[in-house]
């Protein structure tokens, strides 16, 4: 099947979102899928422009020129997609949601409707609004334009990508799948020695929703009432919103928990790392921290990517939301899905008395390859 998968921004080497992106094109090129990626980004000459890659071979659709007039034209301009839809007698186009839905979305689709072309939208976390508590006045405006199509949008589609359990989403029946993993991708990880000092990761671009500023507290709590039976620390690893470090609305900011129980040396923030710099630091980790505090967005069931790439790379890990691919696994820790601080001891005692190898974890996550997931799609239209 010629698939058209289309994406309203760029890449970026760091950036999880765009890996998964990449690992999602893979999987459907692994079951036979011809697969057109459409993004938009800058060009070579500077200019936001919407572009296809195809083979190892990049295609200008549209020049958006430069400045804030092209961002709002490539909101309103989608013919060149449809065009290039007819031209290369694209089947699918597979589109990932980005809160954007406007009068010109619906008439790309129900143009693409009319030619043939069936349409799927994924939306990567769903319930969504509740995210954007504390964003930009303009961010708020982009999502209240979009509660007011989104449902016209999701008649013009053949069915909604959720990693949920939905059945319906904005009026429209849902595919259901798993966030997948790259298993070429991904090391597995090597035991080390946790006798001593217990070192935690976290990977994630840290929103209110990861609820790092429980474990964080937790630490504090740990340290605090002393005959701590081994060092732990905590890696943050990935891009931290000034707010979440500084002044949240949320919760209390991590720079402010770091000061209160003198965490200075207990936890290290790593800022954006990729490739070996990020395998560095998870060969020093024994434990991952997911999300926890999905609840404070309205979430209660989740498929997360980090369950699965921590799961692939044979780590244990906590999370606080109900995920029905590891509630019930030997090597997850559930947190509750509230306020409390992290039980630091609970996480040392778990790891001390857990006994599956990493290839034991490993094994257990290779039903969720990104192939076996993209084809489920596929198959469902």
């Amino acid at each position: 099947m010629k698939i058209l998968f289309l994406v309203y921004h760029g890449f970026s080497d760091v950036s999880g979102i765009s890996k998964k992106i990449h690992y999602q094109v893979k999987g459907l090129e692994q079951n036979g899928h011809d697969v057109h990626l459409c993004y938009y980004d800058r060009g070579t000459n500077g200019h936001w422009q919407r572009l296809v890659s195809h083979n190892g071979q990049v295609a200008v659709l549209t020049d958006f020129g430069s400045g804030k007039l092209a961002g709002l034209r490539q909101r309103t301009s989608y013919g060149s997609v449809a065009s290039y839809c007819a031209r290369q007698s694209i089947q699918m186009v597979y589109a990932r949601c980005f809160q954007n839905a406007n009068p010109f979305l619906i008439r790309f689709f129900r143009k693409l409707k009319s030619m043939g072309v069936k349409s799927v939208m994924e939306i990567p976390t769903y319930p969504y609004d509740q995210e954007f508590q504390g964003f930009s006045r303009t961010e708020r405006l982009q999502l209240h334009i979009d509660q007011q199509y989104r449902d016209r949008l999701a008649r013009q589609l053949q069915a909604i990508v959720t990693f949920t359990n939905e059945q319906l989403i904005f009026g429209q029946r849902t595919i259901n799948i798993s966030n997948g993993v790259d298993l070429d991708s991904i090391p597995l990880h090597q035991k080390v020695d946790t006798s001593q000092e217990l070192h935690l990761i976290g990977v994630a671009e840290v929103h209110f929703w990861h609820g790092y500023d429980r474990l964080i507290a937790g630490l504090g709590e740990y340290y605090r009432k002393g005959h701590t039976p081994k060092q732990v620390y905590f890696h943050i690893v990935g891009g931290v919103w000034k707010s979440e470090m500084y002044d949240d609305e949320h919760a209390p900011g991590f720079h402010e928990l770091i000061e209160k129980y003198g965490l200075q040396d207990k936890v290290i923030f790593h800022g954006q790392l990729f490739g070996e710099a990020l395998n560095s630091v998870f060969r020093q980790s024994s434990f991952a921290v997911g999300s926890l505090a999905r609840h404070r967005s309205g979430i209660s069931d989740i498929k997360t990517l980090k369950n699965r790439e921590y799961a692939t790379r044979g780590l244990p890990f906590i999370y606080s939301e109900n995920d029905s691919d590891f509630d019930h696994q030997p090597y997850v820790l559930k947190a509750p899905a509230d306020e409390s601080p992290v039980d630091i001891a609970q996480i040392v005692a778990f790891e001390e008395q857990l006994t599956m190898k990493p290839q034991e974890i490993r094994h257990t996550v290779e039903h969720l390859s990104w192939k076996m997931q993209m084809q489920k799609v596929v198959e469902s239209l």
